[in-house]
């Protein structure tokens, strides 16, 4: 049984916003780097940002300056708020550790951008 539970994708057009929401248990969220992953229609799933327990982030280039990654510790949440979104943004999104595998992976949340 997965332990992390993703929400928050749905359709939206180009340019419009998103933000998702991951619900993580106290125990890996404390002392784990924690990611944002997607894998889009036909390719591998790839790891888009991260945040280190401390708060230090990291991003790749093809979303830097539009999704943002941060945590609330109280709540055991992670999320990505993601602006500006393009069609090359759809994917299924997870939450997952960083390197991922020290948990199960979750079912995703579904990210559409069409118009």
């Amino acid at each position: 049984q997965a332990l992390v539970e993703e929400s928050g994708g749905d359709l939206v057009q180009p340019g419009g916003s998103l933000r998702l929401s991951c619900v993580v248990p106290s125990s890996i969220f404390t002392f784990y780097p924690m990611g944002w992953y997607r894998r889009a229609p036909g390719k591998q799933r790839d790891l888009v940002a991260h945040i280190a327990e401390g708060g230090n982030t990291v991003y790749v280039d093809s979303v830097k300056g539009r999704f943002t990654i941060f945590k609330d510790n109280a709540k055991n949440t992670m999320y990505l708020q993601m602006n500006n979104l393009k069609p090359e943004d759809t994917a299924v999104y997870y939450c997952m550790t960083v390197p991922p595998g020290i948990i199960s992976w979750g079912q995703g949340t579904q990210v559409t951008v069409s118009s």
